[in-house]
């Protein structure tokens, strides 16, 4: 069975884009793949983070897999932290890794520029990234767009280890849907919808109440004119919520347009906000459950030890063909 990594940072809350770009796909991909869906806490330091936060934050993105549909019996979940071989990993295929491909990192560039200080983890963690992908040799890796240059790096390092060491580590592909994989700000359709954007008005956060997301919805920019048509370069704001509703209801845009030919906006977006509270209402009760029954701590608990049997084998095999003393 073929393999499948991912993961999301615990920084932020996890919007709407996050569910459709990243969250359903995992949930499709768990009955065809041997899965493993990280939260990457370590990723997250790369940049300062409150502790307390961190932790309420890990903990709500773990159960929000759960929520999402994601099986704990079918697909490992777990923290990137409580298995250390990704740490191990990541400090080895440093040493693979040139300074000119780190410097060329565009989330580098975006997450540094107008700093005085940058701290060298944001610099060098493309690399940890490249080995939590090949310590499970995964086969396919869920991306969107902004997230491609990371693999393209590890499928060079991949690449350059085989040649160097011995063939050993898997060619990852890319796996990113045609539709729906980049959902859009509700403010501005040319940006994506981020957790990090501070108007809160331009994201879906998916645990919202669902008078606020109807008030977001019905306070989403609109092009000019009055007609729910999908028509990315010429109405890039109704596109999107054309796209969301589509990907909320499994409506085709197509019959989207269809039903609501001849009507304003109006309709369409109270129709829209109604989609999206139907969506994650059960999604936000469920993560309730998984929070207050205190599962989640054994679903992480389990993820992290069958996720540990492979990453340790695929370490002391890096090791050995390294030229590392066995213990």
């Amino acid at each position: 069975m073929k393999k499948v990594l991912s993961g999301i940072q615990p920084s932020g809350k996890l919007t709407l884009g996050n569910y459709i770009g990243a969250m359903k796909n995992f949930v499709d991909l768990q009955h065809e793949y041997a899965c493993n869906f990280m939260v990457v806490d370590l990723h997250a330091i790369t940049v300062p983070q409150e502790p307390a936060a961190l932790r309420e934050q890990s903990e709500m993105v773990a159960a929000l897999y759960v929520a999402a549909g994601i099986d704990p019996n079918k697909a490992n979940i777990f923290m990137q932290s409580h298995v250390p071989q990704h740490a191990q990993l990541g400090w080895l295929l440093t040493t693979l890794v040139s300074m000119g491909e780190l410097e060329r990192m565009t989330q580098f560039k975006d997450k540094s520029e107008g700093k005085e200080s940058v701290g060298a983890g944001l610099f060098v963690y493309p690399a940890l990234m490249v080995a939590d992908i090949l310590l499970y040799n995964a086969d396919l890796v869920p991306v969107g767009e902004d997230q491609k240059q990371h693999l393209e790096l590890t499928r060079d390092i991949a690449g350059r280890f085989n040649s160097r060491f011995g063939e050993y580590f898997t060619i990852p592909d890319p796996y990113i849907p045609e539709v729906g994989a980049r959902i859009m700000s509700l403010d501005d359709a040319s940006k994506k919808m981020s957790k990090s954007n501070p108007n809160a008005g331009s994201l879906i956060a998916l645990l919202d109440a669902p008078d606020v997301i109807r008030k977001k919805i019905s306070r989403a920019t609109t092009d000019s004119g009055s007609e729910v048509k999908y028509d990315p370069a010429n109405k890039p704001e109704v596109s999107n919520l054309i796209t969301i509703y589509s990907q909320c209801t499994g409506i085709s845009i197509p019959e989207v347009e269809a039903r609501y030919e001849g009507l304003m906006y109006g309709p369409f977006k109270k129709d829209l906000a109604e989609a999206v509270v139907g969506l994650l209402e059960p999604m936000q009760q469920r993560y309730r459950d998984v929070r207050e029954s205190g599962e989640l701590r054994s679903i992480l608990s389990q993820g992290a030890e069958r996720a540990s049997e492979t990453a340790e084998k695929t370490l002391k095999e890096v090791q050995r063909l390294m030229g590392f003393l066995e213990k």
